[in-house]
Parts: C-alpha cells; structure tokens; sequence
C-alpha cells in the first residue's frame, strides 16, 4: 500500500488539498458538533459570524469564477459570445420571472444553486477518479453515492416537518409531507452507503489500492449534507456545513488551477500576474472579499436593511419597496450569483477549452 500512497491523484499536493479541499467539510461538522446547542438556535446568529460565512466566503466564492473568465484575457477572447451572452440572458430572464412573482424568482434561483452545489460535489470526485481505470459497475457505484449524498437530505427537506432554515427566503423550496417516501428513500440511503463501502473493501483486498481522496469527498459529503439538512435543524448548522465545505474548496480549485497555468503558459494580464504569482494568495482574497463586500452592501443598503453597522457606506441608500424597480433591481443584484451558476457547468469543460 505504500506505492499506493505515493500516488494518490492529488489536484495540487497532498497537504494542500487535505486543508483546502478535503477538510472543510469534516472541519464544519466537528464546529457544530462542539457547540451543538449554539448551532441548534436558528435565532441567534452572530453578526461577526455571518459576515464571515456570508461575505468572506459564499459570496467571496462567487466571484472566483471571474479568475476563470473575465479576468482572463485569453479565456475571454475565446469565448467572448458565451461570457456576454449568459449574464445578459440571466438578467432578462430574472426581470421576467420576478415581474411574474418574486417568490419564484427566489425559488428558481434556489434551485438553481442547488443544482449547482450538488454538481461540485460530483465535479471532485470526478476529479479524483481521473486517473483510476475501473470497469462499468464500479463507476457507476461512485457516481450513484456521490448524488446519493447530496439527493437524500434533500428528499428529506422536502418531505419531512418543518426546517428551520431555507435556502435564500422563507419558501423557497417546495415542501409536502410524504412519511412513506421518506421511509423507502432512507432504505434506498443505507442500501447504496452499504454497496459503495462493499465496492471499497473489494478493491482493497483484490487491488490493495485506496483512493484517499476520492473517499474523503465522497465521506465529506456524506457527513455535511446529512448533519446539514437531516440532523440538524438550525440556520447555523446548515449555513456553517453548507458554505464552508463548498466556498473554501471552490476557491482553491480556482487557485490551484490558475496558479499552475501561470507556471505553464504564464498570463499576458497583470492583474492575473498579481493574483497568482509570488504572495498572490493575498491579492486573490483581498478582491474577492472587496467585490463580495460591495454586493452584500448594496443589497443591504437598498433591500434588506438588516446589517446596518456593517454596511455604514450603504446605509444612507434609500430602500426600493415598488414591485416595479425591485424586478429590475433584484435580478441586477443577484447577476454574479446567476452567471457563477450558469458558467460553472461551461468554464470545467475541456471541449469548451477553458
């Protein structure tokens, strides 16, 4: 096993992806599993531990794309048609749908994001599957568990009592009590949990191979979307597991991923240069941080009114109540989170050639 070892299919190094991408999740689960009581009250929510969750990492994570698209002067010459066309086609139809009603604008974007979260978790398994040469069956079996992490506790929220938490707004996710469902989709649950831990001891013992990593995104996802949505039932539990195992690694792949197509090719933008060569970790955070303070304010200062001492250069915005601007407004503010959602299934495609 050794050999094995040594030849994990690491995206970067062992050390890096076990802190940036592979631990946010089980590092989240044991901060909640600590504190219990504290993430169990969905009423009280730290100002300091929101903006930290909030801006500094769901919304910072957002904006990564960018490093990915916009900021890259080479991937947006190649696919300038695609870059302009999904944020304005974004918008258009956002403005629509909330002229219709606002509730479904929210329960769109939702879902939309959902999609999105659910298709990174099998984006990294992918990953860490890259170099492995199984037949059919087995293949089959990790991208069964993979969905079946994520599918669950969402079957579960849909159809269990009440949570106390939702995704962006009160009712945005459809919700209907189904007990019998709900009791065969958790036989389904142990049932698929039992078939990929036997396919695991199987390889093991006929191949004395173990692909780390891949079982440890698998494992994470498992344990953060379960506690998150099943076990748990607070906003602080849900938001703390959901943003941390899924921001912080989506930054580092972007990290990562730039930083060795700088040594390779190197970059023509300078900006790119800065954020990516020698200390560039540090510029790299700063803009996002900045550009996901400058939404978050904007949004405060002109709709929700809700953080006030954080945002005090918004706070003198007046606040937008008409139907009328807030369905021209809503769908503006809401652009980046949008166009990440939508572009995220394009700029990891190697036929699109990003």
């Amino acid at each position: 096993m050794e050999e094995n070892r040594e030849n994990q299919p690491w995206l970067n190094s062992a050390l890096s992806d076990i802190i940036f991408i592979l631990s946010p999740a089980f590092f989240s689960l044991l901060l909640v599993l600590i504190f219990p009581e504290k993430f169990q009250n969905s009423k009280n929510f730290p100002l300091a531990y929101w903006v930290f969750l909030i801006v500094f990492i769901d919304v910072a994570h957002v904006y990564s794309t960018l490093y990915r698209t916009y900021f890259n002067a080479e991937n947006l010459r190649k696919q300038s048609a695609l870059l302009i066309t999904i944020p304005i086609l974004c918008y258009i139809i956002g403005v629509i749908i909330y002229q219709f009603n606002g509730q479904w604008f929210w329960r769109i974007l939702a879902y939309l994001a959902v999609y999105h979260f659910i298709r990174q978790q099998y984006g990294f398994m992918r990953l860490y599957s890259r170099k492995e040469k199984h037949n059919q069956l087995i293949t089959l079996i990790d991208k069964v568990a993979i969905y079946t992490a994520t599918l669950y506790p969402l079957i579960y929220w849909h159809l269990s009592s009440t949570r106390n938490f939702n995704w962006f707004v009160d009712g945005d996710f459809f919700t209907f009590q189904n007990d019998s469902i709900l009791k065969i989709s958790g036989y389904a649950y142990i049932s698929i949990i039992t078939i990929y831990i036997f396919k695991e001891l199987t390889i093991i013992v006929r191949e004395r191979k173990l692909n780390i990593p891949r079982n440890l995104i698998i494992l994470g996802t498992f344990l953060s979307w379960y506690f998150g949505i099943v076990y748990f039932n607070g906003d602080m539990a849900f938001t703390t597991l959901n943003v941390i195992s899924h921001g912080i690694p989506y930054m580092a792949l972007i990290w990562f991923f730039e930083k060795k197509k700088l040594k390779k090719v190197g970059f023509k933008s300078k900006l790119m240069q800065l954020c990516f060569g020698n200390f560039g970790i540090f510029y790299f955070i700063v803009i996002l941080i900045t550009l996901a303070y400058l939404e978050e304010g904007l949004w405060d200062g002109l709709i929700w009114k809700e953080h006030q001492s954080v945002f005090k250069p918004f706070s003198s915005l007046p606040k937008v109540t008409g139907n009328e601007l807030l369905s021209l407004l809503v769908p503006l503010l809401a652009l980046p989170q949008a166009t990440h959602y939508v572009l995220d299934g394009f700029i990891w495609r190697t036929k699109n050639q990003f």
